[in-house]
């Protein structure tokens, strides 16, 4: 089991950090928070990456 950082797992998904811990908040990532950050298993990326893109969802469009 290899533990990396959310901002390692940031650089690899090519994401924000913030977007990192909101992916953590909606349940995307599973996380464990020690000492202030988040440590993070590497199998879990391969989740993210299958999943679907890492970044932040399209919005939806208004016009009729």
């Amino acid at each position: 089991m290899k533990l990396i950082s959310a901002k390692d797992a940031a650089e690899r998904l090519g994401v924000s950090d913030r977007r990192i811990r909101a992916m953590i908040k909606e349940g995307k990532i599973k996380a464990v928070n020690v000492g202030g950050g988040y440590v993070i298993e590497e199998k879990e990326l391969a989740n993210v990456k299958t999943h679907g893109k890492a970044g932040r969802p399209k919005k939806e469009s208004t016009k009729e």
